[in-house]
């Protein structure tokens, strides 16, 4: 019977031992997350994911902002000096993707990539990097399937609208999206010749507003419009520009992407605008989701997928409110 006794009380105590060792691990696990502009509401709310997955799987999570290149070399030597075990990062620039890789490996860490995928010297992504990104063509076709819907709804005919495509052809995704969409309004019926190049010198829709005027402004004949672009601020920008150069709301269609705040205050407006409606992307599974799969390679050795790419539900101005509730964004 003694014998049985401590042979239970070891076993309690060796399994209080490795209870005790694993949460001390947790605790001990700590994972940066750098962003390429922290500022941006999608940015912030995957950051806002992120924190509940450290929350729930108790590991400290590192938030850096790094707007180029050298910040993002410089963040990822403060991680490894703080002793972090790894990193997932939304890199300003995707032709840094050996030196991350590089940068990474110097400081023992484990390496992530979201929303945009690195590529290495030649231009061809870097594949044994895990990435969860956003399926960009798919996206891009559901842009150009909404306007083609909203062009029947309103009786247009192809041939006799214009199309801006507002441009940033730096950036792999923003090219996939574009093309995606041109691909669904050319397989209905829409001319080549009038889909009109806005190339935007950045991101904003200050940038796109500029493209989109010097477009509406030399084939002023056009009278009809549909817009898309990378985002939600492209397409919200050329929308401003046409308001600009005189054409009613029910003249164009601008449909976007991300579901940002600025497109929510779009739906918002008494009355409706231009800009119909936004492909919206969850930034839960992006924050929160690769915080955890990086926490499980980190913990438990559970290496993540190699490549994970989501998709989008078109909002409009009557359902964006269900539409984000669906999404998990509040």
């Amino acid at each position: 019977m003694r014998l049985l006794k401590t042979a239970l009380v070891a076993g309690a105590l060796a399994v209080l031992s490795a209870t005790t060792i694993a949460s001390a691990y947790a605790q001990e696990t700590k994972i940066g997350f750098i962003v390429k502009q922290p500022e941006e509401p999608w940015f912030q709310d995957e950051w806002k994911f992120a924190d509940q997955a450290a929350k729930e799987k108790g590991f400290t999570l590192v938030k850096i902002g790094a707007e180029d290149g050298e910040k993002l070399m410089s963040a990822i030597d403060n991680l490894g000096a703080q002793g972090a075990q790894g990193f997932i990062v939304c890199t300003p620039d995707v032709k840094l993707g050996p030196g991350i890789v590089a940068k990474a490996a110097a400081n023992n860490l484990k390496l992530m990539t979201v929303d945009d995928r690195l590529v290495s010297a030649d231009g061809k992504p870097i594949e044994e990097v895990p990435h969860m990104g956003i399926s960009a063509t798919k996206i891009g076709e559901a842009v150009g399937q909404a306007i083609v819907d909203e062009m029947k709804a309103r009786g247009w005919k192809a041939e006799e609208v214009g199309a801006i495509r507002v441009s940033y052809d730096q950036l792999p995704t923003a090219v996939d999206r574009v093309e995606g969409a041109i691909s669904v309004l050319k397989a209905n019926g829409f001319k080549a010749e009038n889909i009109f190049d806005a190339p935007q010198a950045k991101t904003d829709t200050e940038a796109a507003l500029n493209a989109a005027t010097v477009v509406l402004n030399k084939n002023a004949n056009i009278k009809k419009w549909v817009a898309f672009g990378l985002n939600d601020e492209a397409v919200l920008g050329a929308v401003r520009a046409s308001e600009g150069v005189g054409i009613a709301a029910d003249g164009i269609i601008g449909v976007g992407i991300g579901g940002a705040d600025s497109a929510i205050n779009e739906f918002k407006k008494p009355a409706a605008t231009g800009f119909i409606g936004s492909v919206i992307i969850s930034p839960k599974r992006h924050g929160y989701e690769t915080a955890l799969n990086m926490y499980e390679w980190v913990a438990n050795n559970q290496e993540p997928e190699k490549l994970i790419l989501t998709a989008g539900a078109l909002a409009k101005r009557d359902d964006f409110e269900k539409v984000r509730a669906e999404l998990g964004i509040e």
